[in-house]
């Protein structure tokens, strides 16, 4: 598990640490953590592959509130729980949709209930989730949301239900990363995740409403990944 604590008092980030680390002791999983005194810290250079995050709402600086806002801008899917002295802080937490809070002064017991709830969690989660330097920063992207990838050159614009994401990458270098994920090619220049075709006509695809042209040579090819994809052999 990858996790921060995002709390401005030393003791108190210090003794979450503390209780983290004796929670994991002994454990199959292995634990990572990152420590920040402060939101500005961890939003600088924020890399969207943390499975929890633990945030003090009363922070002097940005408040955990403010900082939590803008990571769901950038992650939607990491787990926040917020460490506050007062209960109806936490309900505002609801907002950018908080696993789970806990009240000061914090204990081991409270603190080993929210690791099992977020192992529990992440066990049953699908791991299907890339992490890459985009236009916007490191960026987790839902595999399943991504529609088609399309190159231009020596850079890739990655098409999603949610946005447009951009990086220097070859189609290649994609197609090697997504190929497991049921993603093929229907000509040089474009990538499709095959459970967003919506359907097949006038020699394209029809994905996520923009029509892609299935190349001659890729046609066949193209339609039996298809037709296995729909057929129930997905990857």
């Amino acid at each position: 598990m990858r996790l921060a604590i995002v709390e401005d008092d030393d003791k108190v980030r210090q003794q979450l640490q503390t209780y983290v680390l004796q929670y994991f002791q002994g454990r199959e999983n292995d634990v990572e953590i990152r420590l920040f005194a402060d939101g500005d810290e961890i939003l600088e250079d924020y890399a969207a592959d943390y499975d929890l995050i633990f945030l003090d709402i009363q922070m002097k600086r940005l408040d955990g509130l403010a900082t939590a806002e803008r990571i769901r801008e950038r992650d939607e899917d990491v787990y926040l729980v917020f460490i506050t002295n007062l209960a109806n802080y936490a309900i505002r937490g609801y907002a950018v949709h908080a696993l789970d809070f806990i009240l000061k002064p914090v204990n081991f017991l409270m603190l080993r209930q929210v690791l099992m709830s977020v192992e529990r969690l992440l066990d049953q989660k699908p791991k299907r989730y890339i992490t890459l330097p985009t236009d916007t920063g490191l960026t987790r992207l839902d595999v399943s949301q991504i529609t088609y990838v399309e190159t231009d050159g020596h850079a890739v614009s990655i098409y999603t239900e949610k946005g447009v994401y951009r990086l220097r990458q070859s189609m290649r270098g994609m197609e090697e990363l997504l190929g497991k994920y049921g993603f093929f090619r229907c000509n040089s220049c474009y990538l499709v995740n095959l459970r967003h075709v919506e359907r097949v006509e006038n020699g394209g695809a029809i994905v996520g409403g923009q029509a892609l042209t299935i190349s001659r040579p890729r046609h066949k090819a193209f339609m039996e990944a298809l037709t296995k994809y729909l057929g129930g052999a997905k990857v």
